[in-house]
């Protein structure tokens, strides 16, 4: 461009730009007519997202009929025991059970996402029933399983304890994690020998007057502040009430059958009112406020004796023989986080193994009787 005026380089440059310009554009239009239909052609592109749509659904609904295929692909139409765990099922309904398996008995559908009892997905042959760890929020849709004999429900979102009367074989019934606070409805179960209550939000102990089958009763986890209402439970052998606010061991007159007892981590002060508890073999008082053994000497049939975490001091040693010592069935004992373990030292273990010379076990160490 040498000897060109400064006009002359303008008009120049200015139709070199130009030049580069246009043909950016003409990419720019063509691009966006690519991108957009024209006016003409929308229906056209309509109706073909919807056939695509349509087809995606026809293709959900193949995906889950596969899907209840697969699941109960290779059982039998004389199957007796079902288990569909973790399998994200929201419904049991598309997948025909009772008429898939007329002589089903037990069905385990653990772990899914099924938020309701359906009535009719269930085979009315079913003795056992396991929903544990769904999103169910009622006790409903049962009236068509009469013949149950166990129920779990443990891990859902129930609320309430209700629509259970007419199962009159039940034997088993298990609630553990919910959101209940109060025991319920359950007048005329008398076969029912299991009870489990524990992780809920229960504070008193009632209406367990007609269940005289019951022989495990599990409350741990609750908000309970007294033992009451046991008395007719004389079938009883396992209770468990670990974690929860007793500041008091009694009420326990009536449980002339009790073999277990768990009240750990509660904050009970005194060993006392077991007069009646003659067969017990477990006695677990862990995470206590128990500063004294006593009230023991009585319990000829215990055989493991659990006293960790309470406030017993060296003086606990003169008692072990006293309190401890004439039960011969006695093989384990736990004595360790107690002040007296600290204080004796490295003789602890020695010093309780004198005093009880049948033990087979101290804490969490076997021994050799003496």
């Amino acid at each position: 461009m040498t000897g060109q005026t400064p006009s002359n380089q303008a008009q120049e440059m200015s139709v070199e730009e130009e030049s580069t310009v246009q043909p950016i554009v003409q990419r720019e239009v063509r691009l966006v007519q690519e991108i957009l239909p024209h006016p003409n052609d929308r229906e056209t592109v309509r109706s073909d997202d919807e056939d695509h749509s349509a087809e995606e659904d026809n293709a959900d609904d193949h995906g889950a009929q596969d899907l209840e295929d697969d699941l109960l692909d290779g059982y039998p139409a004389d199957t007796d025991t079902l288990d569909l765990i973790h399998a994200r099922l929201p419904s049991l309904l598309p997948l025909s059970l009772p008429s898939r398996f007329p002589s089903l008995q037990r069905l385990c559908v653990r772990q899914n996402q099924i938020s309701h009892i359906e009535p009719e997905a269930l085979p009315p042959t079913l003795v056992e029933l396991d929903y544990y760890d769904n999103k169910i929020g009622h006790v409903e849709g049962l009236e068509g399983v009469p013949g149950l004999e166990s129920l779990d429900l443990s891990f859902n979102k129930v609320k309430h304890i209700k629509r259970v009367k007419h199962l009159k074989g039940l034997r088993n019934l298990y609630f553990v994690q919910n959101k209940i606070s109060r025991i319920e409805n359950l007048e005329g179960l008398d076969k029912l020998e299991n009870l489990e209550l524990g992780a809920n939000r229960i504070r008193t102990i009632e209406n367990l007057d007609t269940l005289t089958s019951l022989t495990q009763l599990w409350l741990g986890k609750n908000k309970i502040t007294h033992l009451q209402n046991l008395r007719p439970l004389s079938s009883l052998k396992i209770l468990s009430i670990q974690s929860n606010r007793l500041t008091k061991l009694e009420g326990l007159e009536g449980l002339v059958s009790l073999e277990e007892l768990y009240v750990s981590h509660n904050a009970i002060e005194k060993i006392e009112g077991l007069q009646h508890n003659k067969s017990l073999k477990v006695l677990d008082i862990t995470a206590n406020r128990i500063s004294k053994l006593e009230n023991l000497s009585h319990l000829t049939q215990l055989e493991e004796f659990w006293a960790s975490s309470n406030i017993l001091h060296s003086s606990t040693f003169n008692d072990l023989e006293k309190e401890l010592g004439g039960l011969k069935g006695l093989k384990t004992v736990y004595f360790e986080h107690n002040p007296m373990q600290r204080e004796a030292g490295v003789s602890y273990r020695r010093k309780v193994q004198l005093a009880l010379p049948g033990l087979e076990q101290i804490d969490a160490t076997y021994v050799r009787p003496l």
